[in-house]
């Protein structure tokens, strides 16, 4: 199977005809541009089709975007390093969203150019010889965009300045969007259908989308749909609109559609499937796995194709950088080179190119909440372990310093290799020494007798020091014996969607009452019993073959809740940029993310404190972008989302 690189240079307004280019699947000459005339060639359509890939890259694995997907939600709040960017969206009283500090925005600016890119193919592929199937893969962008848009800020505009679902080649100020249900009906159904049809089983190119891909995305957009119809706590839509469907279909049977078209995917899993184990799914060395169905991609091979410089990243797309916000500045870790403390200290863990390391912007941190309850079974259940890096171990030896033995905690030796620090899975029953009085940590990490790592007991956590997320953190295969390039442009791919969620989108539909051959228990057990399977410890970094599978489904309680099915898509997803629209889909935000405990931005601060978020209705909406309604003429003040 042939693989691509892609590669995406310009950056383009809404309702602007100069559109993104890339490298074009098939290795046709790059091209800064491409102009409405270039439409009316097979290459151009092809090389639009390319550019539909890349521009997943704007989105995914941009920092701010998963900024705005988590901070603020039961997973993450802001770090001792977080900005307004990060504040603002925490709801908490650091900050307050407005559309200008949104960082939505990302969304917005590169998901209009998208679907303008699709509709110029969808128009004009047949007449230049394109295959339906070869069109059927902008249907789906077109719809995938649609469906990020009409989550994340309401209704949104079909037409972008030629008609509805037209390729737009003229220059306009004027916008109107559509209501929600004219955008589902009008747009994202029928793609998602018509590719459904029209789409191959297996991709045409590595990581191309697919019959399933696009079953995916249609369960979830029917699902997410019945939630709108159906509005259980009276959250409103904009722009106004009676929700009901104009098809005539009510909320239910929108709930037996997801279901199974998800069971279809699953009965019809084509090159997809499961992984034996929760930690084959985010090993950086099995990326592009049959789990793995969507992605935004990224190569090592070439800057040029990746978008990315890598070896010193500014935190821009198309590179991907987003785990650098949820790393804690474990950099400043410090070994002693004598018994005693007297000597020199030593950075014993430095910043390294590595899944557990990479670069610390330190803007997102996990609530205790986090670790204590959504992760709470961490000995049979693989996801804590696989999720998070909590083992911070000894790298001084890939900087070029000599000394094998160092003194850690308790005046014990460690070498490289060891755990020098540790966020231990639970609160111990000793006291932890924090003091520093005599083996000081300078990250105000704290001692336990006879240990010779510093430790963090989960209710220490704070916003200066927490748990890294492991599973879309840094890899390279460059590094040699040394630190490699931590600060470039992570080379991995970025996971969009997953096999997993079709038992997750199901599942929730049967809670919603569909029905058919799996009950919601059965297909969350599914995912239950792989999480049980463990073949390698990773924070212990040794070899952990058990099977807890039957003690996970036994359990698994008899009545599945909405609520269960958030707290196990929690522990599968954390952290991936999923969280935010779960909450709102399902109206729970207000309710599962109201208060969260943390410790301060100071070094060694380890009091929990309790924060209040204030969420009203109206922030179940993002606002429009500020930059857009600054780029609008005429009657704006109607265009913006209510309450900004």
């Amino acid at each position: 199977m042939k693989k691509f690189r892609i590669n995406t240079a310009a950056k383009i307004l809404l309702c602007t005809v100069v559109l993104s280019s890339c490298s074009d699947l098939l290795e046709e000459e790059p091209r800064g541009t491409y102009t409405p005339e270039y439409f009316g060639t097979e290459s151009g359509v092809l090389g639009g089709i390319t550019s539909m890939y890349a521009h997943l890259r704007y989105i995914y694995g941009n920092g701010y975007w998963l900024n705005a997907c988590e901070t603020g939600t039961d997973e993450y709040t802001y770090g001792h390093a977080g900005d307004g960017n990060f504040k603002d969206m925490d709801m908490s009283g650091a900050g307050n969203l407005t559309p200008s500090s949104s960082r939505a925005d990302v969304l917005w600016n590169n998901a209009f150019r998208n679907i303008n890119t699709a509709n110029g193919v969808i128009q004009k592929g047949s007449a230049v010889g394109v295959s339906d199937a070869i069109i059927a893969e902008a249907r789906f962008f077109r719809a995938f965009d649609y469906f990020l848009l009409a989550q994340t800020f309401g209704g949104v505009p079909l037409d972008l300045g030629s008609g509805e679902l037209q390729f737009n080649i003229s220059t306009i100020r004027g916008s109107k969007r559509n209501t929600v249900s004219e955008v589902y009906t009008k747009a994202i159904f029928p793609d998602l259908v018509k590719a459904v049809a029209d789409l191959p089983a297996a991709p045409r190119v590595t990581g191309g989308v697919t019959k399933n891909v696009a079953r995916l995305f249609l369960a979830k957009a029917y699902l997410t749909y019945g939630w709108w119809l159906q509005n259980p706590n009276g959250i409103p839509t904009y722009p106004q609109t009676d929700r009901v469907d104009p098809n005539g279909q009510n909320a239910q049977w929108y709930f037996q559609q997801a279901y199974n078209i998800a069971l279809d995917g699953i009965n019809a899993p084509g090159n997809y499937g499961l992984q034996a184990t929760f930690y084959d799914v985010n090993l950086a060395q099995n990326d592009r796995n049959k789990e793995m169905m969507l992605y935004a991609d990224h190569t090592e091979s070439s800057e040029y194709y990746d978008g990315s410089s890598h070896s010193y990243n500014t935190g821009s797309s198309p590179g991907n950088f987003a785990v650098w916000m949820t790393t804690w500045d474990y950099t400043f870790l410090e070994s002693s080179a004598t018994p005693s403390w007297t000597g020199s200290p030593v950075r014993s863990v430095q910043r390294e190119a590595a899944q557990a390391y990479g670069r610390p912007w330190k803007t997102m941190a996990p609530t205790i909440e986090v670790v204590k309850n959504t992760f709470a079974n961490k000995t049979q259940d693989s996801r804590y372990d696989g999720t998070f890096v909590t083992t911070f171990r000894g790298n001084w030896n890939k900087a070029g310093i000599s000394t094998p033995t160092l003194y850690n905690a308790n005046g014990l030796p460690v070498q490289p290799g060891s755990a020098i620090l540790t966020f231990l899975n639970d609160d111990p029953a000793q006291t932890i020494d924090y003091s520093n009085a005599v083996y000081k940590s300078n990250v105000g990490a704290g001692v336990l007798p006879g240990r010779a790592d510093y430790v963090i007991a989960p209710n220490g956590i704070s916003r200066y020091a927490y748990p890294n997320l492991w599973k879309i953190g840094t890899y390279r295969t460059d590094n040699g014996t040394g630190l490699g390039q931590p600060n470039g442009g992570i080379t991995r791919p970025f996971p969009v969607a997953k096999f997993s969620e079709f038992y997750f989108v199901a599942a929730e539909a049967a809670v919603k009452g569909a029905s058919g051959t799996m009950t919601a228990r059965d297909l969350i057990n599914v995912i239950r019993a792989r999480a049980g399977k463990w073949r390698w410890d990773n924070n212990g970094n040794v070899a952990k073959v058990e099977d807890n599978s039957a003690a996970m489904i036994a359990a698994t309680p008899s009545a599945i809740t909405i609520d269960y099915i958030l707290a196990e898509r929690s522990r599968e997803y954390y952290g991936e940029g999923y969280r935010w629209h779960d909450l709102v889909r399902t109206q729970r935000w207000g309710d599962l993310a109201k208060t969260y405990t943390i410790g301060g931005t100071a070094v060694g601060d380890h009091t929990p404190q309790t924060f209040t978020r204030n969420i009203p209705n109206y922030l179940y909406l993002r606002p429009i972008p500020q930059s857009q309604i600054d780029a609008m003429s005429g009657e704006v003040a109607s265009y913006q989302n209510p309450g900004y």
